[in-house]
């Protein structure tokens, strides 16, 4: 009998010991925003992230708005931020005060230009007091060559590595770039926590000052106050799920990159359809598998096609500048966010996703694009 039932996007794979963990939060009274399974997290992503401090936040926005409040930009700084990313990134800026700058992405990485940013660096329309690189689809963006840039103008880069965990770019891991890194652990990430985000940096005073300003800025249990503070601690109940999960992220990474693997052999050769590129000098975690379309009407030809299947796809990114919010922030653009806008699209691909599941999400692919082909509408 074949399998008709439905095939999520992405969802959490709680196959390991987040059962127990949990009961243990509840024995032991350490269900808040303290306790030792946020430590032993905060631990256990500096060691990933090759750092030597960790900071755990209630999420991953939070770690990206903590991070430029940390380095006390003041108001009249721009942040670069690209703009093809998840609207946390701007909004980030925003909430800590800053004023963004969008810069485009690159056709080879779907990431920070690094060309097109060393442009506007030369020339900036004002005083930039920080670049922020974000890692699509958690495949990194160009680091080393962001970093450069940054460095040679002594502004600070912080890398946007929510969906990275478990990337490596030349060699390092992902959130061992810039002054700091952020993670999300949000509930369709790779490693979950059911919410929840990390800071990490080599920087002590950095680390010192993001802590305190992430438990309101008290410093100490007297109830006075000598910053606006933010609570923004994650509690020990997402940190025990988080724990769990990393103690099964070599396997999680091993079947996210064998999906992508089957994804990339039976759909790259098909006429119309892009996958994500990834670069020789990277190795990505594969985190949410998306392909290019030919438009955004073929786009959405697909994701519909798929969904009177019963399987789940999405249509990702749209270009921030393109947004009401956003519409009146400064932006140096060449056109390529706009063209991804509305035509790349997600796929299935959970980690507990079956070989059998992936197959009928190809499998109904093969027929959409045979149909449209048909039909004489190239996708």
């Amino acid at each position: 009998m074949s399998d008709d039932s439905f095939i999520p996007l992405s969802i959490p794979d709680l196959r390991g010991r987040e059962r127990e963990y949990l009961v243990a939060c509840v024995d032991d009274n350490w269900v808040s925003s303290a306790g030792p399974f946020v430590i032993q997290l905060e631990d256990w992503m500096a060691r990933l992230a090759e750092r030597k401090y960790a900071v755990a936040t209630v999420n991953g926005t939070t770690a990206l708005q903590l991070a430029l409040a940390g380095l006390e930009l003041g108001a009249d700084n721009l942040v670069v931020v690209p703009d093809w990313t998840f609207a946390a990134s701007i909004n980030a800026v925003y909430h800590a005060g800053g004023k963004p700058l969008l810069i485009d992405v690159s056709s080879e990485t779907w990431s920070l230009d690094p060309e097109l940013l060393s442009t506007v660096l030369r020339s900036p329309p004002g005083r930039i007091g920080a670049v922020m690189a974000v890692d699509t689809l958690g495949h990194p963006a160009e680091l080393e060559a962001i970093g450069a840039l940054c460095d040679s103008h002594g502004i600070p880069m912080i890398e946007d590595a929510a969906g990275a965990l478990g990337s490596t770019c030349h060699s390092r891991p992902a959130g061992n770039f810039g002054r700091a890194a952020c993670f999300s652990f949000n509930g369709n990430k790779l490693v979950t926590a059911g919410g929840g985000g990390m800071l990490v940096t080599d920087d002590a005073a950095l680390a010192r000052r993001v802590r305190h300003l992430s438990t309101q800025a008290r410093p100490d249990d007297d109830y006075v106050h000598d910053a606006v503070g933010f609570n923004y601690r994650m509690t020990n109940v997402n940190a025990a799920i988080a724990i769990a999960q990393l103690e099964r992220l070599d396997e999680i990474l091993a079947i996210k990159r064998a999906i992508a693997a089957r994804y990339d052999l039976a759909l790259g050769p098909l006429e119309g359809i892009q996958p994500m590129p990834r670069a020789n000098w990277a190795n990505s975690n594969c985190w949410l598998y998306s392909i290019r379309l030919g438009s955004e009407a073929a786009a959405r030809s697909l994701v519909q096609a798929l969904a009177h299947e019963k399987i789940q796809a999405r249509i990702f990114w749209r270009s921030l500048s393109a947004q009401k919010p956003y519409a009146l922030a400064p932006k140096t653009l060449t056109g390529v966010s706009a063209d991804l806008s509305g035509t790349v699209v997600s796929l299935p691909c959970s980690s507990n996703l079956s070989e059998a599941q992936q197959q009928r999400v190809i499998a109904a692919i093969g027929r959409w694009h045979d149909d449209t082909a048909t039909q004489g509408r190239r996708p």
